[in-house]
């Protein structure tokens, strides 16, 4: 049951980055490009027009309006155009990660923002 969770989370994360792509296809309909957009932005938003704190209901904006408006955004592009972005996302997803640079950038970013305390701290506070 898991697996197949999994592989249906998967299969969600590829067709929303196909959207995303083929929202920029000059030969997708400007009508499957707007719902499109729509459809990638609210997968990708924070905000949900169900809060996931409510109990049971929070989710259901997930599990079903998604995959929903998925379905019908890929109703609207023609399939052969469709196959190809879904080609892409798959590709973009099997890329490899690199661990060492989320580190690199990661410490990159702690120390800049030690590094702007401490200006600030010795330019504005300590004194003179």
């Amino acid at each position: 049951m898991t697996k197949q969770l999994h592989a249906w989370a998967r299969i969600i994360k590829r067709d929303v980055h196909a959207l995303y792509l083929a929202s920029r296809d000059p030969r997708v309909p400007w009508y499957a490009k707007a719902l499109a957009v729509v459809v990638a932005g609210y997968a990708i938003s924070p905000i949900d027009l169900i809060p996931d704190f409510i109990p049971v209901l929070g989710y259901l904006d997930d599990v079903v309006l998604l995959p929903l408006g998925i379905y019908l955004v890929v109703k609207l592009i023609p399939p052969d155009i469709m196959a190809e972005h879904r080609a892409l996302a798959d590709a973009a997803q099997e890329r490899p990660v690199s661990r060492l640079a989320a580190v690199i950038i990661i410490l990159l970013w702690i120390a800049s923002v030690i590094l702007a305390g401490w200006l600030a701290y010795h330019y504005l506070w300590a004194a003179p």
